[in-house]
């Protein structure tokens, strides 16, 4: 199977592989968060609506993506596709 390629066209995999990635935390409202930058989310097959799992041994913190479950992911769309076309209406049922 060949490596995936990124955007720019270099082996994404074989740079993860043999490199380590330094990242600082960035305040968010109350918390602190740690942004994974898009050529990971792509190689993960992940957005901003997928889920993670969080495990810690308390030295480390692994993520690992969750399955998706494509009944979910239809009743995203369906949702998301009501949402926009009735936007109006809601807003008005909202008051």
């Amino acid at each position: 199977m060949p490596p995936q390629v990124n955007h720019v066209g270099t082996t994404l995999v074989n740079q993860l592989s043999t490199q380590k990635m330094i990242k600082n935390y960035v305040k968010h409202r109350n918390s602190w968060a740690v942004v994974i930058d898009r050529p990971i989310l792509d190689l993960l097959n992940s957005d901003r609506e997928s889920q993670i799992e969080m495990t810690t041994d308390g030295k480390s913190i692994q993520i690992t993506p969750l399955e998706v479950d494509k009944g979910k992911v239809k009743v995203r769309e369906a949702r998301a596709k009501v949402n926009s076309k009735h936007a109006k209406a809601f807003k008005k049922l909202a008051k």
